[in-house]
């Protein structure tokens, strides 16, 4: 019992410290406290499709880095209708959901137009535009691309003007089997 009460704290107190807020999903200047990238072992099926269009549906787990660091991981789930749906690693009241829309550049490369809110504990700071060019592989298990991602920060006063930060960096993603 006693033990139940420390691994109970224990817990609460890591869950507790890594509760500050960073803007949206696209929020790397706090690369450092991000975790170890997960691991996917369990090889998923070749997909084989005609082109990247068709190779690109699905779930991925996918690892951000930005100006050369790791900036955050997440599960994102391609739509064959052209939409997309991101939930990253980053905390809820910072905003960890994002969406988008994506279509087939050619036989290897998708592009995607990705939106999302920044918020800073909890309260609308501004929003976030990311475009990125993907590589899919030719068995659809794997893609990479480059991304620049656009944060548009609402001034705050006395400021009259917005803050705009341009950032690139990369995705590499697996797929995650169903």
């Amino acid at each position: 019992m006693k033990r139940t009460y420390i691994a109970a704290a224990a817990v609460a107190a890591l869950a507790l410290t890594g509760l500050s807020a960073h803007a949206s999903c696209v929020d790397p200047r706090n690369a450092g406290s991000q975790a170890a990238p997960l691991n996917f072992s369990r090889p998923s099926q070749p997909q084989f499709g005609q082109n990247a269009g068709e190779n690109i549906v699905g779930t991925w787990h996918v690892v951000y880095t930005t100006e050369g660091a790791i900036s955050g991981e997440a599960f994102i789930q391609w739509h064959s209708d052209g939409t997309e749906w991101e939930n990253i690693n980053y905390p809820v009241l910072g905003g960890n959901i994002c969406l988008g829309s994506w279509k087939t550049l050619d036989r290897w490369h998708v592009y995607r137009n990705h939106f999302g809110w920044l918020y800073n504990n909890g309260l609308l700071a501004g929003y976030f535009n990311e475009t990125e060019t993907d590589l899919v592989a030719f068995d659809g298990n794997s893609y990479s691309g480059s991304n620049t991602t656009t944060l548009n920060f609402y001034p705050v006063p006395p400021a009259t003007t917005p803050t705009v930060i341009v950032l690139t960096g990369t995705a590499t993603a697996t797929r995650i089997a169903p």
